[in-house]
């Protein structure tokens, strides 16, 4: 008898320490809706700086209507003597309707004071582009800028390399805004 109770007691205190199933299941659960929420919001924001973009500049919406798909990152950069910053985009490949929710991320030094909040807009030209971007990530070189502004664009902006780059911020669309340094790869825990 005593040895059922302590196998009953060690029963009852590994049950106490261990999960359930259910309570598994819904901590799974409990990622699954957080993941759900912020892809959501990520695609809001996604929505929102298109139709920016497109209010903005017809070229770029004629580029839209051409390209094999496009990407969109809300960005937060910091400047205090050193600069870095990140945030999350969506790619879309635009005939399948199929997303690919990523990262991106920067680092500098230089001298510099304060906080940008911007987003970046890629319209991708063909398939290769695209694919390469979304499953080898990509990152701006030194000469990488986001073309667009209120005069002038509107004539010479168009696909380079494959990519047409646009950049808005709380002004509005910036001109030759710089990218440099900035790296694009996928989010792993968003596409689960």
């Amino acid at each position: 008898m005593k040895k059922i109770v302590t196998l009953a007691a060690a029963i009852v205190c590994i049950s106490l320490i261990l999960p359930t199933n259910s309570s598994l299941a819904a901590e799974e659960s409990w990622k699954s809706l957080k993941r759900e929420s912020k892809r959501m919001k990520i695609d809001e924001t996604a929505q929102e700086t298109l139709d920016i973009l497109f209010a903005k500049s017809t070229k770029a919406k004629e580029l839209y209507d051409n390209s094999y798909g496009w990407a969109v990152f809300d960005n937060l950069k910091l400047a205090f003597g050193f600069s870095g910053g990140g945030g999350n985009g969506v790619a879309k490949a635009r005939e399948s309707g199929e997303k690919t929710y990523m990262q991106m991320g920067t680092a500098g030094i230089g001298i510099g004071l304060g906080v940008n909040k911007y987003q970046v807009v890629f319209l991708f030209q063909d398939s290769r582009t695209f694919f390469n971007f979304v499953n080898k990530g990509w990152q701006a070189d030194a000469t990488a800028s986001a073309v667009a502004g209120e005069s002038g664009a509107e004539a010479k902006t168009d696909f380079s390399n494959g990519m047409a780059i646009y950049q808005i911020t709380d002004t509005g669309l910036m001109a030759h805004a710089d990218i440099a340094g900035t790296k694009y790869w996928k989010n792993k825990k968003l596409n689960k």
